[in-house]
């Protein structure tokens, strides 16, 4: 490879960080601190000037929890890459007829009682607690909180798990709890996620394989705006502290998240609703709760 052609390489390479950082909702200070790589050289290569090393590159995947292959490019195993091209010639019927052969032959039954467990996702301030406890109430089940049960099945605070385990460890503890969560709840949860739970694959497949997930979505303003009502910019934080910084980090973060929050079982937009509305709303999302003792 030319120098040139090295050099054409780093712009798409470090548009390729800054989407995988996007998607999981890490400011570059965060990066820097998991990947033990400098702020400044992490800029110089999401703007595709940095002199990048392998030993760099394996130290920002990891802080990403992927591999240096899926951060460089797709590369599934052979017989995936083929299986991909026939799905990918199927239209949206086909597809549906396709993923019910595969689950009934392949499947382990992770789906049963699935829509009387009800997962939230989406980004903070888009109303996941207060709509959640509420719905919870109604429906007569527990509401749970993710986040705090990851703490539990970790023993820690959720900044200590990322000091000591990193992104990877976090999720294998959101793996546990998730697992954890769906046995204890066989008759109906509602339960509250993180907003970057979908970036995960196998998190997000496992959700989606044993909760009926539901996007709360509002716009990017909303979702500000609410979050500065509860004191809380944990998830907009900018290394600059700007709130045009912020705003604009969140957009960027919905952008590279939006079609993947899309695959949820259903969708309940609360821009501009009063909470009771969109506790309506969500109502009427969700499958009706199964009568204890009907079969």
């Amino acid at each position: 490879m030319t120098e040139q052609e090295a050099r054409a390489i780093l712009p798409e390479l470090g548009a390729r960080v800054r989407a995988w950082r996007a998607r999981r909702g890490m400011t570059r200070k965060q990066l820097a601190g998991d990947s033990g790589l400098s702020e400044r050289f992490l800029a110089d290569v999401e703007s595709g000037k940095g002199n990048v090393s392998i030993n760099s590159l394996e130290a920002a995947a990891r802080a990403l929890n992927i591999t240096i292959i899926e951060l460089l490019q797709d590369a599934p195993r052979p017989a995936l890459a083929r299986l991909n091209g026939l799905l990918a010639r199927l239209d949206d019927n086909q597809l549906d007829q396709a993923y019910q052969v595969l689950s009934a032959s392949f499947g382990r039954g992770d789906e049963r009682g699935r829509e009387q467990r009800i997962a939230l996702i989406g980004l903070r301030g888009a109303g996941k607690s207060t709509l959640g406890a509420q719905l919870a109430a109604e429906r007569g089940i527990p509401f749970v909180e993710l986040d705090r049960e990851i703490e539990r099945e970790a023993g820690t605070s959720m900044n200590e798990i990322l000091l000591l385990h990193g992104q990877g460890g976090y999720r294998r503890y959101e793996r546990r709890a998730l697992f954890r969560i769906s046995e204890d709840h066989a008759d109906g949860v509602v339960m509250t996620t993180g907003g970057s739970i979908v970036s995960e694959r196998e998190t997000f497949d496992l959700l989606q394989s044993r909760f009926y997930c539901v996007w709360l979505k509002a716009n990017p303003e909303e979702h500000m705006s609410r979050v500065v009502a509860q004191g809380d910019m944990r998830p907009f934080e900018s290394s600059r502290g700007a709130t045009r910084e912020a705003l604009d980090d969140l957009r960027r973060i919905l952008t590279s998240r939006e079609a993947l929050y899309a695959r949820a079982d259903a969708v309940v937009d609360t821009a501009s609703r009063t909470v009771k509305q969109s506790l309506k709303d969500l109502e009427r999302a969700v499958p009706a709760l199964e009568a204890k003792g009907i079969k």
